[in-house]
């Protein structure tokens, strides 16, 4: 490890140490911040994280009379690529079939779309910017 980056995990004076998340951990921040974003723009938040054994569904909510599937994205930071260019065929297939297995198995006949939010932290953990993309599988 260099020397810069071990140091930079111990606090100057005045500041918060900024310690390193996994993966899981900030996608659960990017997960609570899409439902968020999502609530205020009137989305009722039906389930958070339901899966099979083959996959999640990150958040499950009704727009409507829809039912919106959402596939949250997160990244720290654009510099490695998008949260965008990571939805990719292989996991847009995943996520599909997904949808499908949740709606065979709440048996609901109300109208489904597969949507993205895409989430961007900076270094602090704090929000960049947030995208929501509706209907992504059409």
């Amino acid at each position: 490890m260099m020397l810069s980056k071990f140091f930079s995990l111990f606090p100057q004076r005045g500041k918060k140490a900024i310690l390193p998340l996994s993966k899981k951990d900030t996608g659960k921040i990017g997960e609570n911040l899409a439902r968020r974003y999502l609530e205020k723009r009137g989305y009722k938040i039906i389930e958070q994280n339901w899966s099979t054994r083959y996959g999640e569904i990150d958040i499950v909510a009704e727009n409507k009379d829809c039912v919106a599937l959402v596939e949250v994205r997160t990244k720290v930071g654009e510099q490695f690529g998008t949260p965008e260019e990571t939805l990719n065929y292989t996991k847009m297939q995943k996520v599909l079939g997904n949808a499908l297995a949740y709606m065979g198995r709440k048996r609901t006949l109300k109208p489904y779309r597969i949507d993205a939010v895409c989430v961007v932290l900076d270094e602090s953990r704090n929000l960049q910017r947030i995208n929501h993309y509706e209907n992504i599988v059409g």
